[in-house]
């Protein structure tokens, strides 16, 4: 398979200081070429990958084969779901209905934090993409003054809609993630699903919206070159496990086990269930977080829907012991989802940040994460020893810092914590 490797991020860095159709996004991105790096640009031509494990619900061996596609890709597609297609329909189109709303109204309901709308930014560190959304808790208990007031505007939306929809998925989760227990022979087969099932579960319903090519200024297309614009950059979901349903716009990409980037083709009749970073913890690295991201600019806008299936803040997470042979060892920590969640705050969509919670870390991962954390638009690091520290960033975003031992070892604890 043709493709480009996880590592070719970019083709070139645009100075992309056009704002897009106002009634879409402005975009207005910050002056550094190397934040540019990973904002906006990649390589245009991706193959079409069609070997995404299929797997219906209701065949006699669903679960050997949710535990192959979980080992061998870290997703798969589920047909046969049983989720109706009506739920489904309806919130896409309440949502978008939303979407198309002056930016001004929608604007009223932002920014999320960190339920309610978002705009360019993703998350508090850097991150961004070409892009708007909105995030909330699926748990009634938990919402934010800004998600109050999208429910006193909207109510059909997300009283409706959304509860509706969550509910069915919810349900579907679960039933997948038993049959995942069974077919890994775990004893207890509601030892996922009770962590997605609990009422105090962590889990929230994300729905974005990419332009389509036609609404982005020609200027900007010009400058693209043949590339694509970053929709949502790369990154694995920190939660235990995402289910994602979209319209028929491509856009979605994952990295394959060889550092291939491979586009999904669309199907909005389905469910992508992609493996997340605790389950990836949990059966002690069988199932790896799989590295995925989006591209805007389809021939129509893709908007998709998200529900990311997280446990109670306080549920404490680790390999579980039926799943670590007496050959092996626990490859990570014991850590809560509250831990984890707030390492993921702290760090950039790219970072590996399993790195922080494994047994066995090296120096190098530690301070390459750290330093990538707190020099966002850094892209590269050369690190090494030296009597005085000093650091100085050149035009393509790299930085060369020279510390000494005891310096480094001050600069890691400094940053973690």
């Amino acid at each position: 398979m043709v493709g480009a490797k996880c590592s070719d991020r970019v083709d070139k860095c645009v100075n992309l200081t056009e704002k897009f159709n106002k009634r879409i996004l402005t975009m207005v991105v910050d002056s550094h070429e190397a934040a540019l790096n990973e904002l906006f640009v990649a390589k245009a031509c991706m193959p079409m990958f069609t070997g995404v494990p299929v797997v219906d619900l209701t065949h006699p061996q669903a679960k050997r084969l949710i535990v192959e596609a979980c080992q061998n890709v870290g997703t798969f597609k589920l047909v046969n779901h049983g989720v109706p297609f009506e739920l489904i329909t309806r919130l896409e189109n309440e949502a978008l209905n939303f979407f198309m709303q002056p930016q001004s109204h929608k604007d009223k309901a932002s920014p999320p934090d960190p339920f309610g709308y978002g705009n360019k930014e993703i998350g508090s560190n850097g991150d961004m993409g070409c892009l708007e959304y909105l995030l909330f808790s699926t748990n009634p208990e938990v919402i934010s003054p800004k998600a109050t007031l999208l429910l006193q505007q909207n109510p059909q939306i997300f009283r409706t809609g959304v509860e509706d929809y969550t509910r069915a998925v919810k349900k579907m989760c679960c039933e997948v993630l038993e049959l995942m227990a069974d077919g890994l022979g775990i004893e207890s087969r509601d030892v996922f699903s009770r962590l997605v099932r609990d009422e105090r579960s962590d889990s929230i319903l994300r729905i974005n919206r990419y332009p389509a090519s036609g609404e982005v200024n020609a200027e900007v297309e010009e400058a693209l070159g043949g590339g694509n614009l970053i929709g949502f950059g790369e990154h694995t979901d920190p939660q235990i496990i995402s289910i994602l349903r979209s319209n028929n716009a491509s856009g979605l990409q994952i990295c394959l086990q060889d550092g291939t980037w491979a586009s999904i083709p669309s199907d909005h009749t389905s469910f992508y269930f992609i493996v997340g970073d605790l389950l990836q913890v949990m059966t002690n690295g069988r199932f790896k977080s799989v590295k995925h991201r989006v591209l805007a600019g389809s021939s129509i806008s893709r908007l998709s829907m998200i529900y990311f299936g997280g446990p109670p803040l306080n549920e404490k997470i680790g390999p579980l012991p039926s799943l670590v042979s007496k050959k092996e060892e626990s490859l990570y920590k014991e850590l809560t989802w509250r831990e984890y969640k707030n390492a993921t705050y702290k760090s950039r969509l790219s970072d590996n940040r399993l790195t922080l919670f494994e047994k066995s870390v090296t120096a190098s991962s530690l301070l390459q994460l750290t330093c990538h954390r707190h020099f966002p638009f850094v892209n590269n690091f050369s690190l090494g020893y030296h009597d005085e520290t000093d650091g100085q960033m050149d035009k393509k975003g790299c930085v060369s810092v020279l510390m000494d031992k005891n310096s480094i070892i001050s600069f890691v604890q400094n940053m973690i914590n």
